[in-house]
């Protein structure tokens, strides 16, 4: 079951985009307070040779997926650097798995991967941004720490177990 509903994405993208850069900076210090594993994971890209320019995407998307996060009105737990490299694992292993299959069954598995995916909207949403900015870029090789990470934090926030109790008090 989605978590993260389309109306709850939908209002995260017009938040972030409405957003001036003082309220994206309250935004990071939010981000970086609540969920610093996630925040550290899109500032690490600079380290892997990422520019500033390809690295603001990045962090564009975070924004948006943590007001969606927020916008659930559910208590999220930290997603810990634990949980990050276990989705990473988990995605290149199905990534991996696809690619050594014969192109029917590779989409057969494909198919199977995204009906599967508890969190379609974001899921849609992300690999939609992620197909515009790969069409909109010069490539480059870092280019797939971008795509891997932002896929990365999706499905953190897609597969990470939550708390018992699931609401805010």
């Amino acid at each position: 079951m989605s978590r993260v509903s389309q109306k709850a994405l939908v209002s995260a993208i017009k938040s972030v985009s409405a957003m001036d850069l003082r309220q994206k900076e309250a935004l990071a210090d939010e981000l970086f307070r609540a969920q610093p594993n996630m925040f550290g994971s899109v500032l690490v890209l600079q380290r892997m040779g990422v520019s500033p320019e390809k690295m603001d995407f990045a962090l564009n998307l975070l924004f948006i997926c943590f007001q969606a996060m927020k916008e659930t009105g559910l208590a999220w737990p930290l997603i810990t650097e634990a949980e990050q490299d276990k989705q990473m694992a988990r995605y290149v292993a199905a990534v991996r798995f696809g690619e050594d299959l014969p192109p029917t069954q590779s989409q057969r598995a494909m198919m199977q991967y995204l009906s599967a995916h508890p969190e379609k909207q974001l899921l849609a949403y992300v690999t939609t941004e992620l197909t515009k900015w790969l069409s909109s870029i010069a490539p480059d090789e870092s280019d797939k720490y971008v795509m891997l990470g932002c896929a990365n934090l999706m499905n953190c926030i897609a597969f990470v177990p939550m708390p018992a109790i699931g609401k805010k008090a």
